[in-house]
C-alpha cells in the first residue's frame, strides 16, 4: 500500500485491500463517491455522437420514436429512463415496447419490426437487447426504421448489427473507461449526452440525476461489477431512491413493508427485482413499465396491489414445482447432471428452480418446461465446476437447438426426442471435462471480537456498500462465542436467531433467514455450546428502531 494509508484505521486497510485498492486516491474514491469527479463523459463511448445526432434530429422533425427494451430488471428501468425524458422534454411521439417473455421471446424480433413499420415509425432505439439481433436490426434498417442499439452484452462471434449506430462499450474499438455498465446504465448515458447537446428548455441542470433511481435499481438488481462507474451509478442511485418521488414505487414499499428511508441493495435483491421480474415470467412486462413510470395515483395502486399478489403466485408455483422435483429426484438414481422437467412446468419461473436444486444436489442443473409454440425450453444452473456455456457447447452437434448464457446461469432449447437423453449426453460430456474445485470454506476478511459489534465498526463496514458483485459483504469470523439463547421464529418457525453476548453483557443477536440446525450438522447448537460464528454486520429498522445484528453466514466447531 502507498504511504498515507495510516490515516485508515486497521479494519479500513484490510478491506481496501481484499478488493485490491492499494492506491490512496483510489481508496478515497472509493470510500467517497463523488458524482461530479467521479462520472464520465457520455461522449466516450463509442457511437455516443451519432446516436444523440439522430435522436435530436427526430425530435426535431416530430418522427415516431418506439423504445424497444428487455423484460427484466434492467430493461425496464432503462425503458422507464427513456420514457422520462421523452415526457420531460414535451416529446409525445414515442411509445414503449416491451416484449413479451413467452409469445415474443428475448431479444428484438422481426414481426414487432414489421408492426412498427405499418405504424410509421422511423426510429427505434433498443435498451439492454439488440447487439445480438443481426437480422431484425437489418430488416428494421432495410424499412426505413434506423436503429440505435444501446446494450451492455457480447456480440455474437465479434458479429455487430449493422444499425445506425451501436452504444455498447464492450465493442472491441471502445475505449470508455467502465465498459460493464448495465442496460439502463447505458440508457443513462445517453440521456445525459441528450441534455449535455439538446439545450432543453424544460430540463433544468441537474435534473437527469432524477433517473439514477432506475439506474441504481438495474446496476444492483442486474449484477454487474460494483467497481468504477457502476459503484457511483449504485450509491447515488439508492440515495435517489430513497427520496423517490415515484407514486408506484412508494406503493409498493409500503405494501411490501420496506422503509423508504433505509432501502438497501439487499431490499433491491430481494424485495424489488424479483416483483419487478414477476411481471415478464406470470403475465405482461409492461405492467410492471406502468407501475414505474405513472403519475397516476389511482394506477399505481392498482399495479403496486397486482405486482405484489402475482408475486406471491409465483412463489406459490415456484415452490410447487421445487416440491415435485424434489420428490422425482429422490425416487430415482442421480447422474453427474440433473435434466428434468414438465411440460406444464412455465419456463419463465424454471431458473428459479433449477437454482434451488442446484443448491440442494450439488451439480449442475437443467430443468425444462413447454412454452406456447410447443417448444422445448429451459434454464439451467451450474454448481460452479464446470461453466455452462462450455458444457453446452461441447455436446454433440444437434443435441441443443438453441443455447447460451455464461459460466454460472443460461437457457436451453431441445427438440422433442432430445430431451429424452439430453440427461445422459451432459453428463457424459461432464465427465469428460476439466472440473473446478469448489470451496468448501467460507472467505472471511477478519476476525472480531463480539465486543466490536458495535455502530463504529459497522461504520467503517458501511463506507464500502453498496456491496454486490466483485464488492461483496464483508464477511467476520467470531471464534469460540458462547451461545445464551437458541429461537426460531417467522410463521413456520423457518428462520433462527442465536443470542450471544459482549464482554459488558450486552445482547448481540445473530439471525439466519431460511435456515436451521439442520443446516450446520456438524455443530450443537444449544444455550452453553461455544462455537465459531461466521457473519456480516447489518442494521435492522424495526418499527424506526435500529439494532445492530449479525447475519449469520456460517457456523462450524
Amino acid at each position: 500500500m502507498e504511504t498515507g494509508f495510516e490515516k485508515f484505521s486497521p479494519l479500513t486497510r484490510k478491506l481496501l485491500d481484499s478488493r485490491g485498492i492499494t492506491v490512496l486516491s483510489e481508496a478515497e474514491k472509493f470510500l467517497h463517491p463523488d458524482w461530479g469527479r467521479d462520472s464520465y463523459d457520455p461522449f466516450l463511448i463509442l457511437n455516443m455522437e451519432k446516436a444523440v445526432e439522430r435522436i435530436l434530429r427526430a425530435i426535431k422533425n416530430e418522427e415516431k420514436i418506439v423504445v424497444y427494451t428487455d423484460y427484466d430488471c434492467d430493461g425496464i428501468p432503462a425503458g422507464v429512463i427513456l420514457h422520462d425524458f421523452f415526457k420531460k422534454i414535451e416529446y409525445s411521439n414515442f411509445e414503449n415496447y416491451i416484449p413479451h417473455r413467452h409469445d415474443e421471446g428475448y431479444g428484438v424480433n422481426i414481426p414487432a419490426v414489421l408492426k412498427f413499420a405499418e405504424n410509421g415509425i422511423t426510429l427505434m432505439i433498443t435498451a439492454d437487447l439488440g447487439i445480438t439481433d443481426t437480422e431484425a436490426v437489418a430488416r428494421a434498417q432495410e424499412l426505413g426504421i434506423d436503429v440505435i442499439v444501446t446494450d451492455h452484452h457480447i456480440a455474437q462471434e465479434g458479429k455487430v448489427p449493422n444499425a445506425y449506430a451501436v452504444l455498447d462499450s464492450k465493442q472491441t474499438e471502445d475505449t470508455y473507461p467502465d465498459p460493464m455498465l448495465c442496460g439502463a446504465g447505458v440508457a443513462f448515458k445517453l440521456v445525459q449526452a441528450l441534455i449535455q447537446r439538446g439545450g432543453f428548455l424544460k430540463i433544468t441542470d441537474g435534473w437527469e440525476k432524477w433517473l439514477l433511481d432506475m439506474a441504481g435499481l438495474s446496476t444492483i438488481a442486474d449484477m454487474v461489477p460494483l467497481k468504477n462507474e457502476n459503484r457511483l451509478l449504485a450509491y447515488y442511485g439508492l440515495k435517489v431512491l430513497r427520496k423517490s418521488r415515484r407514486p408506484g414505487l412508494n406503493l409498493l414499499l409500503q405494501k411490501i413493508k420496506v422503509n423508504k428511508e433505509h432501502l438497501t441493495e439487499d431490499d433491491i435483491g430481494f424485495m424489488i427485482a424479483p416483483r419487478i421480474n414477476a411481471s415478464s415470467r406470470m403475465d405482461h412486462p409492461l405492467r410492471a413499465f406502468e407501475l414505474l413510470s405513472t403519475q397516476d395515483l389511482a394506477q399505481a395502486e392498482e399495479l403496486a396491489d397486482w405486482l405484489n399478489q402475482l408475486n406471491d403466485k409465483r412463489k406459490g408455483m415456484v415452490a410447487a414445482m421445487i416440491k415435485e422435483a424434489k420428490q422425482r429426484l429422490r425416487a430415482r438414481e442421480l447422474f453427474e447432471v440433473i435434466v428434468l422437467g414438465h411440460p406444464e412446468w412455465e419456463p419463465g419461473l424454471l431458473g428459479l428452480a433449477a437454482n434451488n436444486l442446484m443448491e440442494e444436489f450439488n451439480r449442475p442443473v437443467f430443468v425444462w418446461g413447454r412454452d406456447t409454440d410447443g417448444k422445448i425450453k429451459g434454464s439451467c444452473r451450474s454448481d460452479g465446476t464446470v461453466s455452462l456455456v462450455e458444457l453446452m457447447t461441447r455436446a454433440r452437434e444437434g443435441v441443443f437447438l438453441q443455447f447460451g448464457g455464461h459460466a454460472e446461469a443460461g437457457g436451453f432449447t431441445v427438440s422433442s426426442e432430445g430431451i429424452h437423453t439430453l440427461e445422459k449426453e451432459l453428463s457424459e460430456v461432464y465427465r469428460a471435462m476439466e472440473k473446478k474445485i469448489k470451496a468448501e470454506s467460507v472467505a472471511v476478511d477478519d476476525e472480531l471480537l463480539l465486543d466490536d459489534v458495535n455502530w463504529n465498526t459497522y461504520k467503517e463496514v458501511e463506507a464500502f456498500a453498496p456491496f454486490g458483485v466483485e464488492n461483496p459483504k464483508p464477511v467476520f469470523l467470531f471464534k469460540n462465542s458462547e451461545i445464551i439463547a437458541v429461537k426460531k421464529f417467522g410463521k413456520q418457525k423457518e428462520h433462527l436467531e442465536l443470542e450471544f453476548r459482549n464482554s459488558r453483557g450486552n445482547k448481540i443477536p445473530a439471525i439466519g433467514f431460511f435456515v436451521g440446525e439442520k443446516d450446520f450438522p456438524k455443530v450443537l447448537l444449544g444455550a452453553g455450546e461455544k462455537v465459531n460464528l461466521v457473519a456480516t454486520l447489518e442494521k435492522s429498522v424495526f418499527r424506526n428502531y435500529p439494532e445492530l445484528r449479525l447475519r449469520i453466514v456460517d457456523i462450524f466447531k
